[in-house]
């Protein structure tokens, strides 16, 4: 008889403190211009919607959503660069979008990079549409870039 190898049962779960180091080193390895420990600390402290992806014991992934007055912001979502492109990205977002309508949340707008094709990919096929443009908003080494706004109705 052989074994039968099975992958990590995927699961979403609340961020804690706890998970920071885990999280920032995601960070670290997927942005050229990561989040700081003290602004995940300081989402974590005002009460956003701070998530974390798990498969097994690892976070694979992680979004932080602030959610007021029927509106979702979805201020960061991660996924480590060796999750990416396996829909990882897909199931979190789609979980943020669930966690947003249980808020009452009836639109949900972002930011994303004009130059992250992928995140723009991936929005789009989730149903966002691009509603403008926030000039220089994101550093990059040689300056700033624009970013895209997006926004999806959630009714």
């Amino acid at each position: 008889m052989s074994a039968v190898l099975q992958e990590p049962t995927p699961y979403v779960r609340a961020m804690t403190v706890d998970d920071l180091a885990a999280v920032i080193a995601i960070e670290h390895s997927a942005y050229t211009h990561p989040w700081s420990e003290g602004i995940l600390r300081d989402c974590l402290r005002v009460g956003y919607n701070c998530w974390v992806r798990e498969l097994g014991k690892d976070i694979v992934g992680h979004a932080v959503m602030s959610v007021a007055v029927g509106e979702a912001h979805l201020l960061n979502i991660c996924v480590g660069p060796a999750w990416q492109g396996r829909g990882v990205g897909r199931r979190l977002l789609r979980r943020i979008l669930r966690i947003a309508r249980e808020h009452d949340a009836d639109t949900v707008f972002l930011e994303v990079r004009a130059s992250n094709d992928s995140a723009r990919a991936l929005y789009e096929s989730e149903g966002f549409g691009e509603i403008g443009r926030r000039r220089d908003y994101y550093p990059t080494h040689k300056g700033r870039e624009d970013a895209i706004v997006y926004a999806k109705a959630l009714f």
